[in-house]
């Protein structure tokens, strides 16, 4: 905004002395802050609705390890926090996009927080590499991805859609297969990218509360599911599978506790900042 000197105001309305412009000035600035002052001190967000997403399920599998595979570790760990919300946190409605082993379109996913008008989405699944030595979680956001590793998670997620018909139509010809088309969408910043990130790092930094467990931290690639959604969301990667130590542990009872007590945590903690 233009700043307009008390000389030059005075020069186009003369019949204003000085100390009548300083004080009309001074006036108009209190004004204008009123309101904003107002806004700052009376915060009516409310986390009211989650949507929780087991990643995978039906005839699409996920990866897979030695004797497990994503889709059923995923749903437990799903079941699990919603649970825990349900029990500790009465104001919050809980949905799953899935409480069973069934396929769901990655479109129809995000549609279902989209329609519910969810405040925040959380997407739960297992990572896979080619080396077996790579183990920990990642909690991931929607942006550009800074590295090869984190594309080809991506791309690995991304290629659910080539299971749904007329996939080329519902998601405007991206190719999971294109890394050039994974660069451009990846730059598509979301708007709730800070709350995401927030979110986020709250998730990881509760699983590096556990010893033993490794942390790889929060990071930022093109999903195709976080793109959907309209509110702040998150991919949760809790482990390799192709990790002897990490498979053993989230294909556990107790390693599945641990997890969905950790999101819910972290959900939690969220929920409270958001709220102040």
């Amino acid at each position: 905004m233009a700043i307009i000197s008390p000389k030059i105001l005075q020069s186009k309305l003369g019949f204003f002395t000085g100390s009548a412009i300083v004080a009309c000035i001074c006036l108009f600035t209190l004004t204008s802050l009123m309101p904003l002052k107002k806004a700052v001190e009376v915060n009516n967000y409310k986390v009211k609705t989650v949507v929780i997403d087991a990643g995978h399920g039906g005839k699409d599998p996920g990866c897979h390890g030695a004797s497990n595979n994503e889709k059923a570790i995923t749903l437990k760990v799903a079941l699990q926090l919603g649970k825990m919300i349900k029990t500790y946190m009465k104001d919050v409605k809980v949905i799953y996009t899935r409480e069973s082993d069934k396929f769901i379109e990655l479109n129809e996913r995000a549609g279902i927080a989209n329609r519910n008008k969810a405040d925040v989405f959380i997407s739960i699944h297992c990572n896979s590499v080619g080396t077996k030595t790579i183990k920990g979680s990642e909690t991931y956001v929607m942006g550009p991805h800074k590295n090869e590793s984190n594309l080809e998670v991506a791309k690995r997620e991304n290629s659910v859609i080539l299971q749904e018909k007329n996939y080329l139509e519902k998601y405007d010809g991206f190719d999971p297969n294109s890394p050039l088309q994974h660069i451009f969408f990846a730059n598509l910043q979301s708007v709730h990218q800070a709350r995401s990130l927030q979110l986020a790092e709250s998730i990881e930094k509760q699983f590096v509360k556990k010893k033993g467990r490794n942390s790889r931290g929060v990071k930022q690639a093109g999903f195709l599911v976080l793109w959907r959604t309209a509110m702040p969301s998150v991919l949760i990667e809790i482990g390799y599978l192709t990790n002897k130590t990490d498979e053993k542990y989230i294909g556990s009872e107790n390693g599945q506790e641990f997890i969905a007590k950790s999101i819910y945590k972290a959900f939690r903690d969220y929920k409270l900042e958001m709220e102040e």
